[in-house]
């Protein structure tokens, strides 16, 4: 028999039980007689078979091997067989889990062709993401930094859902992180990140106790001053056109936390974000709060953050920022969300109150997020009563020598973790009433006329693209001719949205954070609030701001707009003409 069709029929007897020694005796043969034209290429194309064979059968190792010895034969194109090799070694590499090989495999192999490492990265790229649809996040992210490493950069490369490979090993390693820190696993947690920070673009982690600004004091880190003991809330009382509803959402506590001054030497703050870091120790009061384990705390994980931080059980790991800027001192008003209206006159605002008192000392600046939008820097002029400077912070990690903090009014995450239901904060009227009174009796003391009353506003949302009110010209048609007159908030000063809102008797607009201003509404204004019809909204939150002004709130539930992939609580809606006919008589009958 010819050599060549021995070579050939032990080919074709090769399968998946006995590749292993079979290839062995085909390579003794290969290299004791080498097939020349047209066996040559015969044999190749049986090689090509086996190894396709192998790879469907996932023997990979063995696959590798065919082609492998493909490529001795062909002298004319090895590269082609070197590249099925290397593919087929990196998925049996994959197959088994054996990442340090497979990078150690990647560093050596030398294919000298762009499209062919190109393409082996995009093969691992698949896998990846097949791992990642089935919730298997470390072989992805493995499989994503293989093709990282193969490709040596992400260039030209995304993942199956469009990110670049940097993007997707970060987010999938904070869920990884997230996931250890739960269970108390921090040095792990911090492991596992300091194995592709490099890729994601972050820097090393630390470990922090995460304590509350009462916390940090008395263990001697700093100074706190309470103003204002903890009190005791009355319970909002909802009201719903159609009567009582059985509410989804979880009460917020009725418990309203101290109102205090607290100073903290050589700290390093984040500007938008929450957190400080002290020494080994994160103050975050809504992370060291009993009910944190309800909150999903984003400070850090969005884009346009500047900082990553992981949240567990006491503790946190927070990544050590590329830049720090120096600052001597300053009062913190920056923070997560400054910049978004509602959580800055709710949140941020209040802390004014704070920094107005004598206990806190003068000559020491305001400290903002850059881009602050002109209206919160008009608030700012309004409540300080004491001519303070005001320093904007750019997105860069900050030093201070010596930094005020105030607290939030409430107990307030920004989102509730997937197991709880959300959230509702119930906000404490007394402050939110000393905030009204400040501004009102500024404004007037400035000028501005308050003294109109009597109208009727309905205000607009047309302008936003979630939680929209669909028929909202229908109802601005139906309510015209009833002397109604259309504001739209975000096109006036902050001291003419004051003025409208003093100025009403009645007001008609979707719950949304144009409400907020209700705070400054005269007593007995009657508010008539718009929604879906979720039973999971943050009914008592605004019934608690709406009414601390005196104001008067009922609730009117349309009907929903489902869509793909929007939150229910973001979703647009549709109220009838009957039911805002209805609600005005009801706040006609109840005035």
């Amino acid at each position: 028999m010819r050599p060549t069709a021995t070579i050939i029929d032990l080919i074709r007897s090769i399968n998946s039980g006995n590749a292993p020694d079979k290839l062995e005796t085909l390579a003794f043969l290969l290299s004791m007689e080498r097939p020349v034209e047209p066996g040559a290429a015969s044999t190749q194309r049986h090689l090509e078979a086996l190894g396709f064979r192998l790879e469907g059968d996932a023997r990979f190792k063995d696959a590798a091997r065919a082609y492998e010895l493909a490529a001795s034969i062909d002298p004319r194109d090895p590269k082609r067989w070197r590249m099925l090799a290397a593919g087929a070694w990196l998925r049996d590499y994959v197959e088994r889990e054996a990442w340090d090989e497979a990078l150690t495999f990647i560093a050596k192999l030398k294919l000298g062709d762009e499209g062919a490492t190109r393409e082996i990265a995009a093969t691992l790229l698949r896998i990846g993401w097949k791992h990642e649809c089935r919730y298997r996040a470390e072989p992805a992210v493995q499989c994503y930094r293989l093709a990282f490493a193969m490709n040596g950069s992400d260039e030209g490369l995304a993942t199956g859902d469009g990110q670049p490979i940097s993007v997707k090993i970060r987010n999938l390693r904070i869920l990884q992180m997230n996931a250890l820190v739960d269970q108390g696993r921090h040095e792990e947690a911090a492991g596992l990140h300091e194995s592709t920070r490099v890729i994601a673009g972050l820097g090393s982690v630390g470990i922090y106790d995460i304590v509350s600004a009462k916390q940090a004091a008395d263990e001697g880190r700093g100074v706190y001053r309470e103003l204002l003991a903890g009190r005791r809330m009355a319970e909002p009382d909802v009201t719903f056109l159609d009567g009582p509803i059985a509410m989804t959402s979880r009460a917020g506590t009725l418990d309203a936390p101290p109102r205090y001054l607290a100073f903290f030497k050589d700290c390093l703050a984040f500007p938008r974000s929450n957190v400080v870091l002290h020494g080994h120790r994160l103050i975050y009061d809504l992370a060291a709060h009993p009910l944190s384990s309800l909150a999903d705390i984003k400070d850090g994980v969005n884009p346009g953050q500047i900082m990553t931080a992981v949240w567990g059980p006491g503790r946190a790991l927070v990544e050590a920022p590329a830049e720090i800027r120096e600052i001597d001192a300053g009062l913190m008003l920056f923070g997560f969300q400054s910049r978004q209206y509602g959580h800055w006159l709710l949140e941020f605002v209040p802390r004014m109150l704070c920094f107005n008192d004598p206990a806190c000392p003068s000559g020491l600046p305001i400290c903002v997020d850059a881009e602050m939008p002109d209206s919160h820097r008009q608030i700012i002029a309004l409540m300080d009563e004491r001519d303070r400077a005001i320093v904007t912070l750019p997105p860069v990690a900050t030093r201070f020598r010596n930094l005020g903090m105030a607290p939030v009014p409430a107990f307030f995450p920004f989102d509730t973790r997937p197991e709880f239901p959300i959230y509702d904060a119930i906000w404490p009227q007394d402050v939110l009433a000393a905030v009204r009174r400040r501004i009102l009796e500024r404004l007037a003391a400035d000028g501005l006329d308050l003294r109109r009353t009597g109208r009727r506003i309905i205000l607009s949302r047309r302008g936003f693209a979630q939680r929209r009110l669909v028929n909202e010209a229908d109802i601005i048609e139906a309510l015209l001719p009833h002397g109604f007159e259309v504001v739209h908030p975000e096109q006036l000063t902050f001291a003419e949205q004051v003025a409208v809102y003093h100025s009403a008797d009645t007001i008609i607009g979707s719950a949304s954070s144009a409400l907020i201003n209700c705070i400054f509404c005269r007593p007995d204004t009657r508010v008539l609030a718009l929604t879906h019809e979720s039973s999971a909204f943050y009914f008592r939150g605004f019934t608690s701001f709406v009414e601390s002004s005196g104001a008067h709130l009922l609730f009117v539930r349309g009907s929903t707009e489902h869509a793909e992939g929007i939150h229910p609580m973001h979703a647009n809606y549709s109220v009838s003409i009957e039911q805002i006919s209805r609600a005005l008589a009801f706040a006609t009958s109840a005035s």
